[in-house]
């Protein structure tokens, strides 16, 4: 299981964007050069991210990027779902089903209940996660990580 270059590089430029306290924003130059990315790579997760609705852009001498809404309100399983898409998505059975129309499997599978699972985990641990909560030091975050885990292992220890 990897995440893509697109998701990490897309939550180091959300980021630096919202660690920026420019009026004006931020410009793909200056993003680029900061990160060690390409300007066209640069671009284009930009593009996605203003879709997605994360961000906003300004044209012109004075333009650039900014935040479209504040880091506490940016969920982070949000952002990568947009830049990535899911790991494990309800058509993931239809999309892997070999030589065949429909999975031999469909009907009691085992993997499936595996993927269902870590997904499920992985969005309760990263829905909890904001932009915000990011721009913290790594010790802080790593602390409220864990305190989301051992929550989250109290849930399914319930039950």
């Amino acid at each position: 299981m990897k995440f893509s270059t697109q998701e990490e590089y897309g939550l180091r430029l959300m980021l630096r964007i919202a660690k920026s306290d420019s009026p004006n924003g931020l410009t793909i130059p200056e993003l680029s050069e900061v990160e060690g990315l390409s300007s066209a790579n640069t671009a284009k997760i930009l593009r996605a991210l203003r879709l997605a609705g994360f961000i906003d852009s300004a044209r012109g001498q004075t333009g650039g990027y900014k935040l479209s809404q504040s880091a506490d309100r940016i969920i982070i399983n949000d952002v990568l779902t947009a830049l990535g898409g899911k790991l494990y998505e309800s058509n993931f059975c239809d999309l892997h089903a070999g030589m065949e129309n429909i999975c031999t499997n469909s009907i009691d599978c085992s993997i499936r209940s595996v993927w269902k699972t870590v997904q499920n985990v992985l969005d309760s641990v990263l829905s909890r996660f904001t932009l915000q909560d990011l721009l913290s030091k790594e010790e802080d975050v790593q602390a409220l990580a864990a305190s989301y885990a051992l929550e989250l292992e109290a849930k399914f220890n319930k039950n």
